[in-house]
């Protein structure tokens, strides 16, 4: 179901784009904020127009932080070209899949409490949750916020928010299409990292997931997520690598 998968993540970041968003040979979004994980390019589909792909993406893109997701939708040999033509790698992040038949419930704090998202307070306040984790300033919230209100695709969109003692403490997003369970915005706050939250979240977009008859459960992981997943039953099936332009392609 590779893919299914890519396709999956595609169209929850270009639902990011708020400003402009385009799935083609060349696929990107742009949310306009200033952050380098909410505007980017997910595809770079034809190698023998990838320097022109990339000044048409670095005019579309000019005037706020972005970077290059090369994954298996990408051209073949696209990732070796990028750094000729100004790339700068950041790093990989795994492609992972499981079952959703092989899911299993996750020991987190006996007082966690995971609740579905409903109403623009509650909305705010997952928000407010993850973007820390995210990297996003506090004077972006509103902007962050109007973005996730605007989504075109908010019929596949499950928001989930952990708590103890009242206090939201992570968060996790299902996100439903071709198919495929997308887990997406899992997030823990600092504070309360290494207590199994971010696995009680993961797994209950899991299962809102097979609840909806969704075989197949994908993410994409960080570093620090990775062995977090792994114990949940999720494998490895592919990568994306991640580039910024330098400022060759601003």
């Amino acid at each position: 179901m590779m893919e299914q998968l890519l396709a999956n993540c595609r169209d929850y970041w270009l639902g990011w784009g708020s400003a402009e968003r385009v799935d083609g040979q060349l696929a990107y979004y742009r949310s306009g904020l200033a952050n380098g994980q909410l505007n980017g390019v997910l595809r770079l589909g034809d190698i023998d127009r990838l320097e022109q792909s990339l000044k048409d993406a670095a005019e579309r893109l000019a005037g706020i932080p972005w970077m290059c997701w090369v994954g298996p939708d990408s051209a073949p040999g696209t990732a070796e070209r990028l750094p000729g033509l100004g790339g700068v790698k950041l790093g990989a992040m795994p492609i992972m899949a499981i079952d959703t038949k092989d899911v299993v419930p996750a020991e987190g704090p006996a007082d966690l409490e995971i609740e579905t998202v409903h109403g623009l307070a509650a909305l705010k306040e997952w928000v407010q949750t993850y973007t820390p984790s995210f990297g996003v300033p506090p004077e972006l919230l509103d902007d962050v916020l109007r973005n996730e209100l605007d989504r075109r695709d908010t019929a596949r969109v499950v928001r989930f928010i952990g708590r103890r003692a009242g206090r939201p403490v992570g968060t996790s997003l299902l996100y439903e299409a071709h198919g495929v369970a997308g887990i997406y915005v899992v997030t823990t706050a600092e504070d309360q990292r290494r207590q199994g939250i971010g696995a009680a979240l993961t797994v209950a977009a899991l299962e809102a997931g097979r609840e909806r008859g969704l075989p197949v459960g994908t993410l994409q992981s960080s570093p620090a997520g990775f062995p977090v997943y792994e114990r949940l039953g999720f494998e490895t099936v592919a990568t994306y690598e991640l580039f910024q332009l330098a400022p060759a392609h601003p």
